[in-house]
């Protein structure tokens, strides 16, 4: 063996070695990281710090916060009911890892707590309640001219996207979760679409990318199936026609005009693209000041921030399938408009939600507003009572005409 002629081969190897180790090494240590802080007896603290794991551009606060009018905490009721099961209100609370909960009637607050390590000035990750906000934002942005249409395909904004699953979908079907796009959203299966597109953001790869790795399944607008990529398309489209990242249109048209007593944060990716599908990180009453806005149809003290029109159509039900009863959807007992849920009922009332119980609440019939940050590690548990969103929303109802009698 001519060891002369190894030297400049092993020389070329051991640098290839060692680049890779500088490169990869701390990216294979962040995601070991990330993955014990998502274990689920660890969530508590995770979902008040995803700073601390992740990149994040900081939304600033206004310069002219908007403070409910509070009264001292009311008694909440006892119990309350559902599907002939009774549930005690506050061992609800309790079970369902509630971390920070806000009851809001008549632009007053009626109850606020924190648990489980949540101040009122923690920011606690809001999943995906964040569609929501970008929902708002693609109104303002086609009140401003800067988007022609719903009607629009995709790929007019998005050409990156010709040839994906969003080629030929309209914007409207992606509003309305009606792609058509296959797509996996169990986050308790780690082999799926959701939990692939989790490892990806996790080591800071492009969520563009992935967006245009997804094929189709199905006739776009004829089935309401939830895919959280879409949001993140939504949040593509509103970049482009823009020229504004998320962060800076969020705080310049919403975020300071409403209010806000505390900065916010965006999650990031490698290529600096928001989260937008679920990475806003805010605190409480924050959170409870966009159900304000919507629950006066978009206007904030006189002023119109979001178009009265957008949040009509946000909030209600118009296609077959997109009622809480079709056949035609994955997604039986919840109705969907533009990135809010609609349940079934007559008041009126929709919501935003993220995994692990994320809701902000909202009932026009009683003027109600609840937001609930929680942690709840029976979250994947499809058969425990104090997962369900069905639950969750018996018991706002519950809030809502308690309280309301007592205003009467």
């Amino acid at each position: 063996m001519n060891l002369k002629k190894l030297k400049f081969p092993f020389f070329i190897l051991l640098t290839i070695v060692i680049i890779a180790g500088i490169l990869y090494v701390p990216k294979i240590k962040k995601a070991l990281a990330i993955k014990e802080a998502m274990d689920l007896k660890n969530i508590e603290y995770t979902f008040l710090n995803m700073d601390e794991y992740f990149p994040i551009k900081r939304v600033k606060k206004s310069e002219n916060p908007f403070v409910f009018a509070r009264v001292k905490n009311k008694t909440l009721p006892k119990t309350f009911q559902h599907e002939g099961n009774t549930y005690n209100t506050l061992k609800f609370i309790d079970s369902s890892y509630t971390q920070g909960f806000i009851y809001i009637q008549n632009d007053t607050i009626q109850y606020e707590n924190y648990w489980r390590g949540q101040k009122e000035n923690i920011k606690h990750i809001s999943w995906s309640m964040a569609k929501s906000y970008i929902s708002a934002l693609f109104g303002i942005a086609i009140e401003e001219g800067h988007i022609k249409s719903i009607t629009q395909n995709v790929t007019e904004y998005l050409p990156e996207l010709k040839g994906s699953g969003y080629d030929g979908v309209k914007i409207k079907d992606v509003l309305q979760m009606s792609t058509g796009v296959k797509f996996d959203e169990t986050y308790s299966d780690p082999e799926s679409d959701i939990n692939r597109y989790w490892k990806d953001f996790i080591f800071g790869a492009s969520q563009d990318k992935f967006a245009s790795t997804l094929i189709n399944e199905k006739i776009p607008g004829t089935y309401n199936h939830y895919v959280s990529i879409n949001t993140h398309v939504l949040g593509m489209i509103i970049v482009k026609a823009t020229g504004r990242s998320l962060t800076d249109y969020l705080e310049e048209k919403i975020w300071k005009p409403i209010g806000t007593e505390f900065d916010a944060y965006w999650l990031a990716d490698g290529e600096g693209m928001e989260m937008a599908l679920g990475g806003l990180n805010a605190c409480l009453r924050d959170y409870a000041k966009i159900g304000r806005l919507f629950l006066n149809k978009g206007n904030w003290n006189g002023t119109q921030i979001v178009p009265e029109a957008w949040v009509e159509a946000s909030t209600l039900v118009t296609e077959e399938h997109l009622l809480p009863q079709s056949k035609n959807s994955a997604h039986p007992g919840f109705g969907y408009g533009f990135q809010w849920w609609v349940p079934e009922g007559d008041e009126g009332e929709f919501f935003a939600s993220g995994v692990f119980n994320q809701n902000i609440y909202i009932n026009p019939t009683t003027k109600t507003i609840i937001v609930k940050n929680s942690a709840n590690q029976n979250y994947y548990d499809k058969s425990n009572p104090y997962a369900a969103s069905k639950t969750h929303i018996e018991l706002y109802r519950a809030l809502s005409k308690s309280f309301k009698k007592e205003t009467n």
